[in-house]
């Protein structure tokens, strides 16, 4: 219901990709304050086609990974913002994924896997935990089901979101009484992005909807009304949740008829 966080602040990483599109609107729409960041490239030009309760800040995942000077400029942006509408929950949006064989995938793909879909999180979480205990606030970390079930091709992303997962579990006990820490694990979710794969076999992607128990894919608002649900801050007993989102495939067993 908008107007429900009126005086709270979220910070929500890849807000330009599909999902990210999803989960600013929706949050923006609950009342809360959003400061959106992504990559420069793909930050709006102008904010004035923007809610004015929507902030766009460019972030360079890779370099905030290191912290120093990169993080503590971006933390002097996300203050002068957060100075009247505490900052209140994370989500950990924004992901990296580098495919290829495992003997073909370079040492440089590990590294900007691992900083973008792992070590970004940690840093950012890291830097803001005062905050967040502060306001008794919440971190989301958006995972995969490639950090259970993966298939070729998808070593270096699948490896990074099982660390994530991993972390969430690891960090929720270590902070959960001050700080609530939760992920989400989507399946395939219909961003332009899956959509512009399957450009060229639209039978491939109805063969996916197929597989899911529940003969659909995923909306990015799906993923957004799972967020909301999870940062909420009325859900004080809700931490160290990896909620599984997928349709039922999680459940399901592929084997030769």
């Amino acid at each position: 219901m908008t107007g429900q966080h009126p005086q709270r602040s979220v910070l929500v990483t890849g807000a330009a990709g599909g999902i990210g599109t999803a989960l600013v609107a929706h949050l923006a729409a609950e009342g809360w304050q959003v400061l959106a960041t992504d990559r420069p490239e793909v930050c709006p030009n102008s904010a004035a086609d923007l809610p004015p309760s929507v902030h766009w800040l460019s972030a360079d995942l890779q370099a905030l990974a290191l912290g120093g000077d990169a993080i503590d400029a971006f933390a002097t942006q996300v203050d002068s913002i957060t100075r009247s509408k505490p900052l209140t929950a994370i989500v950990h949006n924004a992901a990296l994924q580098r495919l290829g064989s495992f003997a073909e995938l370079t040492p440089a793909d590990w590294q900007a896997t691992l900083a973008v879909n792992l070590l970004a999180p940690v840093a950012i979480n890291r830097r803001f935990l005062p905050d967040l205990i502060a306001s008794r606030g919440s971190i989301v970390h958006i995972s995969s089901i490639h950090s259970q079930l993966t298939k070729a091709d998808f070593t270096a992303y699948a490896t990074s979101k099982a660390a994530l997962s991993g972390f969430t579990r690891a960090l929720s006990v270590e902070i959960g009484g001050q700080v609530r820490v939760n992920a989400i694990e989507p399946a395939a979710i219909l961003t332009p992005m899956l959509e512009a794969g399957f450009a060229e076999q639209p039978e491939g992607l109805a063969q996916l909807e197929s597989f899911h128990p529940s003969g659909s894919i995923g909306s990015p608002m799906d993923v957004a009304r799972a967020v909301s649900y999870l940062i909420d801050p009325a859900n004080t007993f809700l931490n160290g949740c990896v909620l599984e989102l997928g349709g039922g495939i999680h459940s399901r067993l592929h084997d030769p008829v």
